[in-house]
């Protein structure tokens, strides 16, 4: 397991095996999320949103909706 320490700026390096095991480099940017439970989700933005489009096939007429949708249900 990695540790960093957090500093009085608010600011941690992310461990050198950990930068390596997903490929960041300077410069990367980083997405935080906290699910309801407290856990903290880090993920390397790697694709913009806009490289995604298309990439969900739904048929004619099916609907999803925002519940379905929630990742934290």
């Amino acid at each position: 397991m990695s540790h960093s320490t957090l500093t009085s700026k608010g600011q941690t390096t992310i461990p050198q095996e950990i930068r390596q095991a997903v490929g960041l480099q300077t410069g990367a940017k980083l997405n935080w999320s906290v699910t309801p439970d407290g856990v903290l989700i880090v993920r390397a933005k790697t694709q913009s949103l806009e490289s995604l489009a298309g990439s969900i096939k739904i048929q004619a007429g099916q609907k999803v909706s925002l519940q379905d949708m929630n990742p934290w249900k």
